[in-house]
């Protein structure tokens, strides 16, 4: 029956990071990484993860049901959970504190859910770090800049040629 199957995809566990999956941090600043879930059915002693470069857990949590908050099993002394699970959205997001160029890499949020039959889902965040945050492309920026500038350089002159003009023909009908 292909509406049973559709059903089952439907209570199945969701895991997401957001819009983009690309996080671009300022060398020893802090770095939030964000992750949620959703699951149809709820959930119960779910348990999640968080792997940097798919095999180093830095982080272990688990959530025994939807009215409490999570419980640290273990985590890198330098990533600090910043979640919630109590509120409308489950967020298990993370916050991995002055990052290091050694830090870049991928970063995977997994979580499983016991009572969805142990369904597991992840999603995965690609950190950048880099030594000073560059302004993305400006030439849009520069080009109004010059444009208005331009205008307003043009106004000038406009402005002092008429006054130099008045002045000529007020020297002019002075002198008749």
């Amino acid at each position: 029956l292909p509406g049973l199957h559709v059903l089952a995809i439907a209570f199945a566990l969701e895991v997401s990071v957001g819009k983009t999956n690309t996080v671009t941090a300022l060398n020893n600043s802090n770095v939030l990484l964000p992750c949620t879930f959703t699951t149809c059915i709820g959930f119960q002693d779910l348990v999640f993860k968080w792997y940097f470069n798919t095999t180093e857990l830095i982080y272990h949590g688990k959530i025994k049901a939807k009215t409490t908050e999570p419980t640290l099993i273990w985590h890198n002394p330098r990533v600090e959970f910043v979640g919630s699970t109590t509120k409308k959205e489950n967020n298990i997001s993370i916050v991995l504190n002055s990052v290091e160029f050694s830090d870049a890499g991928k970063y995977t949020c997994h979580v499983k859910n016991p009572r969805e039959k142990n369904a597991q889902h992840n999603a995965t965040i690609f950190l950048t770090v880099v030594h000073k945050m560059v302004e993305t492309d400006n030439t849009v920026t520069l080009i109004i800049v010059g444009v208005v500038g331009g205008l307003i350089g043009l106004l000038i002159l406009f402005m002092l040629i008429k006054r130099v003009v008045l002045f000529i023909i007020k020297k002019t009908q002075d002198g008749k």
